[in-house]
This record gives structure tokens, sequence and C-alpha cells, in this order.
């Protein structure tokens, strides 16, 4: 194993940002709850409101603003709060979606991985769909999305876990995200909603519409992270397509590569060599990749997402997830690719 690790799976989690870590330290010594009705109750409510202003302007979202644990908790009262009528996610949607919403309608997507919006039932449709696959990293095209949906009378409710924090927020009804994929703490992300209206309250915090209490220095760490900025952006860009050359040029193919992709997150298949055994040679070589969503990286199935976009269990099964960071270099890049290679090649030559 090698004496410095090369951490590749940001799509998962990335590192705090220092100056959210500072912030939140200093945070934590102002304990108070916002909702007591006394001087220091008062005073950390004001500092709970400043957090929530400063994640609202860093997003650019002039809509209402719910702190929630996270993008699943947020998915998940939309899916079983939303005014609305029959519940749709498209067929490539993070796991937490069917477990929020069983019974709803799935959208099939193309080979490209786009959403398809032919199988829309029912009056005033809530329709859920990622702006960018967690897996694959491809964008769905939101705009058009949102404006077949609301041709309908329904809701669109935006997935942004993998975007939020690196690209313009989408229009939609609802976003989630999630605070520790853009080097914000865990355990925090938020609901955007634009109509509180078409949203049922059930009491408590957050004006009513989640039960607990804030968690005020996690939120400031999700404001200080959102107001880095993504200026990395363009690096991570360059990066990923050093990496897609790379990757063709051994033999191996891209997914997606047809269709817009985050340029944070790029999934690879190794023809002939499962995604397990390529995660195990890559991990004793000390670079951590993945083999889809972290929320499933220990089943031996192949991945639904490839299947959806009518991939074979083989092939599925050959693909890992290569995604990238504020840390990450072109030297990290070039590492994994030249073991990749080397991996390739090795069973081309079996």
């Amino acid at each position: 194993m090698t004496a410095t690790r090369i951490y590749l799976d940001h799509a998962a989690t990335t590192p705090m940002l220092p100056a959210a870590r500072e912030a939140m330290a200093e945070a934590l010594a102002r304990w108070h709850n916002p909702s007591s009705p006394h001087a220091e109750g008062r005073a950390a409510r004001a500092e709970l409101e400043e957090a929530r202003n400063r994640i609202a302007l860093a997003l650019g979202w002039n809509g209402t603003t719910i702190l929630t644990a996270g993008a699943s908790e947020s998915l998940t009262i939309v899916l079983q709060r939303a005014r609305a009528g029959t519940r749709h996610i498209s067929a490539v949607e993070h796991e937490a979606l069917g477990r929020a919403a069983p019974a709803a309608v799935r959208l099939p997507v193309d080979a490209d991985g786009i959403v398809r919006l032919e199988g829309i039932e029912g009056d005033r449709p809530l329709v859920a769909v990622q702006h960018a696959n967690n897996e694959t990293g491809i964008i769905q095209p939101l705009g058009d999305i949102a404006a077949h949906v609301r041709a309908r009378g329904g809701l669109l409710l935006a997935d942004c876990a993998q975007t939020a924090g690196k690209l313009p927020l989408p229009d939609a009804d609802f976003i989630a995200l999630s605070a520790h994929k853009f080097g914000g703490p865990p355990g925090i992300g938020a609901l955007l909603v634009r109509d509180l209206e078409t949203l049922e309250a059930v009491g408590g915090q957050e004006q009513g519409y989640r039960y607990g209490t804030e968690n005020i220095p996690s939120a400031i760490g999700m404001a200080v992270a959102l107001e880095a900025g993504n200026g990395w952006m363009e690096t991570a860009a360059a990066l990923r397509n050093r990496l897609d050359g790379a990757i063709e040029s051994a033999g191996g193919s891209i997914v997606g590569a047809a269709s817009p992709r985050i340029p944070t997150i790029g999934g690879y298949r190794m023809p002939g060599v499962s995604s397990q055994a390529q995660l195990i040679q890559f991990d004793i070589a000390g670079i951590a990749v993945s083999g889809g969503s972290a929320c499933s990286s220990g089943s031996l199935k192949s991945s639904p997402v490839l299947r959806a976009m009518g991939w074979d269990d083989t092939a599925a099964g050959e693909v890992v997830r290569a995604s990238f960071g504020r840390s990450t270099t072109q030297a990290e890049v070039d590492r994994f690719a030249a073991l990749w290679a080397e991996m390739a090649a090795r069973r081309r030559a079996a």
C-alpha cells in the first residue's frame, strides 16, 4: 500500500473545507436552543437565520430554505408530503427515492441516460429527477423537463446532491442538497421550496416542516462551504477530460460519453475485469474509487442505473467510478490512469 493514498471518491463525500471546520468549532461554543424564548435563545435564533440567509444567497435561491439532515431526508419530505398527484421517479435515481416512494411510476431513460417523459401519468404529477447522476455524472435537461411537467400542472423535484455548490441551481419547485458533497459538514442539508403551499406541514421546527432542534454549527459550516464558490470546476473539467482520454487510449469505455456530464464524475468500464476485482486492486495500490453509489457499494448486484441505460449485467459489472474534489491533482489522476492501463493490459495478456 502506498504511503500517501489517493482519494478519488468525492461523489460519496468530500473533505470539509478548513474554513467550514473553523466556523463550526467557533459556533459549538454557542450551544443555546434557537426555539427558547429567552435572550440566549433569541441570539441563537438570529444566528441560525443568518446562516440560512447566507446559504440561500450563496445558492442564488429566493424561495424558502428548510434545513434538513441531508438530501435523502429532503427528498423523502417532498415525495411523501408534496401536494401533488402521482409520484414519478426516473429509472436512474438514487435508491433513497425508491425507499421513500416505493409505488412511484418509474420513468425510463434512453441509452444516453436521459429521462424520457412520455410515461408521466395523471393530473398535477410530481416528478423527481437528479440534476446529475451520482454514478455516471450525466446531467439531465431539467429546464426542458420542468417545462414539460408544468405544462401538465405538475411539480418538479430536483435532486442536486451532486451539483449544488458546483453548478447553477436548475429551475425546479423543490431542490434537495447535502452539505458533505461540497465541503460542508455531514449530517446537514437543505430542502429548497419555491412555494410552501405545495408542501404539507407537520408542525415542529423549520416553520412547521420538520421536527427536531436545529443544528446551528452545521448550518454555519454549510454556509461557509457554499461561500467558497465553484471556481475549481474548470480544473475538475480538465482533469476529467484528461482521464477520459487516458482510459479510451487504454481500451476502456466511458459511461455516458455522448451526454453532458458534470466535471467531477466519471464512470469507466474495463472489459473482462469485474468492478469488485478492480476496487480491490486499486485499494491495495492506495487509490480509493467506487463501484457506484456509496449507499450500495457493498452489493454484488450490477448497477440498476447502467441496466436502465441498456447495459447487460456483464458490462455493468465492469464499471468503476472516479470522482474529483477541490484537492484532486493531475498527478493523482495520472496515477489512477496508469494503474488502470496496467490492469487492463494484464487482462488482455491473460
